[in-house]
C-alpha cells in the first residue's frame, strides 16, 4: 500500500504522541507500505519547528 503522510501524522509519529491512531502508527512501521512525504509537509514541520 502506498501512502502519502500529511504533517501531523508525520509530527505525531516521531513525538510518540498519543494523537496517532494505533492503526495509523502500524501503517507506517510496517516496511511493506510505501512512504510518501509531499514536500509542503517537509516545508510546514520546519516551519512549525522555527523558534518564535
Amino acid at each position: 500500500m502506498n501512502l502519502l503522510l500529511d504533517t501531523h501524522a508525520l509530527i505525531w509519529f516521531f513525538n510518540g504522541d498519543l494523537l496517532l491512531s494505533k492503526g495509523a502508527k502500524r501503517a507506517i512501521v510496517e516496511a511493506w507500505h510505501r512512504k510518501f512525504i509531499s514536500i509542503a509537509s517537509v516545508w510546514e514541520a520546519a516551519i512549525k519547528n522555527q523558534p518564535e
